[in-house]
């Protein structure tokens, strides 16, 4: 618990053919979330109804579908967010690590309190220092498919430290596979198809500087 009390610091986009596209990939921790992506307005390079089949576009993405995290329809909130996410901080259980925590100087001798006095200290310790995923769900828009992403953020709106001077962000990703409509050439018509790309997603926050 001492790291997150004492602070010991320790091309998206390119032309392919006549369309611009995002030529997604594992991305360092550090440049998540994913920025919203630049796409040419041209409707010619939208999928048309016939190439949004759900049953042919499952079967091409396999096994990569995956529901805890992506969406065909329009999905409900995916958690709290703001205040209200802020409030919740401290409710996960508490880490061995914060349990075995001596109140108390490090030089002097044991702070004696209480026992609910002392869990009432580590849980708004807890609650001060955690940095959980906060997830909300974003539309990545027609190209993609499945459209909807759950896509995850380090709450950031206050100092994680005593004292103040870090701040949650990004330790761990994940990758999902999409699937991306991607159109060639610069004449009419266009040769046009899905092929899978990899979305990086943050999977763990951190309390650092």
């Amino acid at each position: 618990i001492r790291a997150l009390l004492l602070c010991s610091c320790l091309g998206l986009l390119r032309p392919g053919g006549g369309q611009p596209f995002l030529r997604l990939r594992p991305s360092p921790s550090d440049n998540l979330p994913v920025k919203d992506i630049v796409e040419h307005p041209d409707p010619e390079y939208d999928p048309k109804e016939q190439d949004l089949d759900e049953r042919t576009l499952r079967k091409k993405l396999g096994s990569h579908f995956d529901p805890g995290f992506m969406a065909v329809a329009v999905p409900g909130p995916a958690n709290a967010s703001g205040a209200a996410a802020a409030a919740g901080r401290g409710r996960a259980a508490l880490p061995a690590e914060l349990r075995r925590l001596e109140l108390g100087p490090p030089q002097g001798p044991r702070l004696k309190v209480g026992k609910k006095a002392r869990r009432k200290v580590l849980q708004w310790l807890w609650a001060y220092t955690r940095c959980p995923v906060l997830y909300t769900w974003k539309d990545l828009g027609v190209r993609f498919w499945p459209r909807y992403i759950k896509e995850g953020n380090c709450f950031a709106e206050k100092s994680c430290s005593l004292p103040e001077g870090m701040f949650c962000k990004p330790v761990k990703s994940v990758t999902k596979t999409f699937l991306r409509w991607h159109c060639q050439g610069w004449a009419s018509p266009k040769y046009c198809t899905w092929i899978p790309v990899q979305y990086p997603l943050i999977a763990e926050c951190k309390c650092s500087c």
